[in-house]
């Protein structure tokens, strides 16, 4: 009788501990699929992202060490359709409060539209940066926000 309980005590105690342990489920803006990630660009499974794929909370925003790796990282591959200031070009701004993909206002829509791609020129940038550095980019978006504060869903816990 003390083995079946105990053995029933611990199997329910690897049950909850793997759900609570679950990564998030990424989707494309577009199709709604899930996100293939072994498309990812190596050298990206680092902590932060690790952290990230839990609770779809980016662990770099205001670190402001990252967040300055994330803009040079950005005027590299972001910044000529989206401005160096990301106030807007041939892509949309994207330091205001209005988001073409209101997920966006979630680091979790944010980065699946970064890993996946979005309608228009914007293609799957898995291809130019591997996840942390879709990261450190998250960040350097989230520090130049100029909307407001109440829309930034991000800075919710």
């Amino acid at each position: 009788m003390k083995l079946t309980t105990l053995t029933l005590c611990a199997s329910l105690a690897l049950v909850f501990a793997s759900t609570a342990q679950a990564d998030i489920s990424l989707h494309n803006a577009i199709t709604g699929e899930i996100l293939d990630m072994s498309f990812a660009k190596k050298g990206g499974n680092t902590e932060a992202f690790k952290q990230f794929m839990q609770d779809g909370k980016n662990p770099y925003n205001g670190n402001k060490e990252v967040v300055e790796k994330g803009k040079s990282l950005y005027m590299t591959g972001c910044s000529g359709c989206h401005g160096h200031e990301a106030e807007g070009k041939l892509g949309p701004g994207l330091a205001d409060d209005y988001w073409t993909y209101p997920r966006n206002a979630t680091d979790q829509g944010l980065f699946e539209l970064l890993f996946g791609g979005a309608n228009g020129m914007m293609g799957p940038q898995y291809v130019n940066f591997n996840t942390d550095e879709m990261l450190q980019i998250m960040a350097f978006l989230r520090d130049i926000y100029t909307g407001d504060p109440k829309k930034a869903k991000w800075l919710t816990k």
